[in-house]
């Protein structure tokens, strides 16, 4: 086989590990999580947008929040089940370049809005008088343009780059979607450049964005005991709860992975894979079901909408 990268045109997805013969069975929970991802993060949208109670800072970062984890839920989607309804593993070159540029590009927005949510809790709590002055509608809109621009022009190189290596292995990726460092490792050519590209990526991303989340967490902790009343301190601080959900099942996977891959030499192909479908797939699940559960003025809006459609249904019914 020749060297060139013109000979290879598909790569080979993986699925779970030892479990081959029921991946028909595992599409079925794979499929309930996608319709619950897409239908919880819709659902957000649409109670933030016809909510006038709702039209506030928070709400608006959580709808942001809802936005990048379905574009997450929709990056991992064409791949994911294809591979375990139907058996499909082979995807084409151009493809999963496209889909790990998106897979990372949302991935790393994910992060940058849960670092503005954390300053948003910050600003909440340190100066609730100011807050709305502070986070006016415009400045919440360049803060989600500077997201985007952010993560996609961070990830612009990746696929050029990798599209220019020669793939000269068998082609079988670890996952069931394309990934950068997972591509990579199949070049049959000195990686060094594209290795160090995706590390600073990482570190100016996920790196600096952890560090400020904890520094804004650091701070509200300081504001928040600096509280007379007791009452007044666990109502500031249970407004963070829902957020403290989201940053710690975005960021546990990836660190637990991190260090698997630097000190657990002989872990099992499954625990990598499990960390990888929990950094990716279950935020973009449990998110919505979180922020409905914990946010008051949410969980109303919906238990009306409900409400709503049932007394229709039962009013039909009657007639």
């Amino acid at each position: 086989m020749s060297d060139s990268n013109h000979t290879c045109t598909s790569f080979f997805l993986a699925g779970f590990p030892g479990l081959e013969a029921v991946h028909a069975w595992l599409s079925i929970p794979l499929c309930a999580m996608y319709v619950t991802s897409l239908a919880g993060n819709s659902l957000i949208l649409w109670v933030v947008r016809t909510e006038p109670s709702l039209h506030q800072p928070m709400y608006y970062f959580l709808s942001v929040l809802a936005v990048t984890d379905l574009g997450l839920s929709v990056s991992t989607l064409p791949t994911m089940l294809p591979l375990y309804m139907l058996g499909f593993r082979r995807v084409a070159v151009d493809v999963c370049l496209a889909q790990l540029f998106f897979i990372h590009t949302f991935s790393f927005m994910e992060s940058s809005v849960l670092l503005t949510m954390a300053f948003d809790r910050f600003v909440a709590i340190s100066n609730p008088l100011r807050y709305g002055t502070i986070l006016t509608s415009p400045r919440i809109t360049s803060l989600a343009l500077a997201i985007v621009v952010r993560s996609a022009s961070l990830l612009i190189p990746a696929p050029i780059m990798l599209k220019k290596l020669p793939y000269c292995r068998n082609h079988q990726l670890s996952h069931s979607y394309c990934l950068h460092p997972d591509v990579m490792k199949l070049a049959c050519a000195d990686t060094r450049v594209n290795s160090a590209y995706g590390l600073l990526v990482v570190l100016s991303t996920l790196g600096v964005d952890s560090v400020l989340i904890v520094l804004s967490y650091g701070l509200i902790l300081q504001t928040v005991l600096s509280i007379a009343s007791k009452a007044e301190r666990l109502k500031a601080l249970n407004t963070c709860v829902s957020h403290i959900c989201a940053v710690l099942l975005f960021y546990i996977p990836p660190i637990g992975l991190s260090m698997i891959h630097r000190f657990g030499k002989r872990a099992s192909p499954c625990t990598l894979v499990l960390l990888s479908y929990l950094h990716y797939l279950t935020p973009p699940v449990i998110n919505p079901i979180v922020y409905t559960v914990k946010t008051k003025q949410i969980r109303i809006k919906m238990l009306r909408l409900f409400q709503g459609r049932g007394s229709s249904s039962v009013g039909k019914e009657g007639n």
